[in-house]
């Protein structure tokens, strides 16, 4: 394919240690979750105090702004015709999953989508077949860049939706078994399913933000909506788990046919718990096959040269004498 092989092991040997740097990082700014959320609630509170209202005021005008950028976003797309209300709630649904409440970034994902293969496709092909940036390229490997660039950029915020979706789920699928124990708890003190959902989240908060943030969500819904069916529908679509759905199931039957919701939910925190006892046997059940790789790779010629390598010298320096 005419690529050149030091010139590929530099840039590879660049990205391993770029991911090196990136790893050191991310390792040593770990930040509390609940550290950025208690300092804004205690900011807000010292505002309503005082009676200042000028951070009102410039978050109007913040979100004034933002509404006219994504007004511009929407007619822009609108008069191309490439907006329609079907991508809309498609979109909306997952920047809801991925934690994202507002209903304007729906616009932006569409308008990104669209836009960014414009900027970097036209980038890329003025590189490669305008200016001949890459004259030593063969012209598949020029195809293939300009392609991949094209198919990336056009899915890159799908990408970044998906993985946010991901984490997301990962991190409430864990605190799920700890919440419906909860649950079960405050079920069997008395408490309505409203105060059980606002009762949870407030304990869970600082260990599962994500599902603390979702079971406050579906507190308030249950509070001020007249179908409570709707609340519980609302948490299904918000959060892409089947485990999430199940519970949705049963506080549904459980609020229309009167069933006990204790031992429902008990049922329901066991069977999840052997779910995550069976998740965690499969990734060790993978370990093995998975170190294969690296054992043939790394480790087993590093032991040849170690074993072999006094014994290869021998023979070499006898031979020559």
């Amino acid at each position: 394919m005419g690529i050149d092989v030091v010139w590929m092991a530099t840039v590879l040997s660049g990205i391993a240690s770029f991911m090196v740097l990136v790893a050191l990082y991310a390792a040593t700014t770990v930040r509390d979750p609940m550290a950025r959320r208690v300092k804004a609630l205690n900011d807000r509170r010292e505002q309503l105090k005082a009676g200042i209202t000028a951070s009102t005021s410039k978050r109007r005008a913040k979100l004034g702004a933002r509404n006219e950028t994504t007004d511009r976003m929407r007619s822009f797309l609108a008069s191309l015709k490439v907006l329609q209300d079907e991508q809309l709630k498609t979109a909306q649904k997952k920047l809801m999953q991925a934690g994202i409440r507002s209903k304007d970034a729906a616009v932006a994902v569409i308008f990104g989508r669209m836009m960014l293969p414009l900027v970097f496709g036209t980038g890329i092909v003025v590189l490669v077949y305008g200016i001949d940036y890459f004259p030593d390229w063969a012209p598949f490997k020029k195809f293939a860049v300009a392609a991949g660039v094209l198919i990336g950029s056009y899915k890159a915020p799908d990408i970044y939706l998906k993985n946010r979706i991901q984490k997301r789920s990962d991190a409430i699928r864990k605190g799920l078994p700890d919440a419906l124990d909860l649950l079960v708890i405050c079920a069997e003190a008395g408490l309505t399913v409203d105060a059980a959902f606002a009762r949870v989240a407030k304990e869970l908060g600082r260990a599962y933000p994500e599902l603390g943030d979702e079971f406050m969500l579906t507190s308030i819904e249950l509070g001020f909506l007249t179908d409570r069916r709707q609340a519980f529908e609302n948490l299904a679509t918000r959060i892409d788990l089947e485990a999430v759905r199940g519970v949705v199931t049963t506080m549904i039957q459980t609020e229309k046919y009167g069933t006990p919701l204790a031992s429902a939910l008990r049922v329901l925190s066991a069977e999840f718990r052997n779910e995550r006892m069976m998740r965690a046997e499969e990734k060790a059940a993978r370990l093995p096959a998975i170190m294969t790789v690296p054992l043939i790779l790394f480790i087993l010629p590093t032991l040849f040269v170690v074993i072999l390598g006094p014994a290869a010298c021998s023979i070499a320096d006898n031979l020559g004498g």
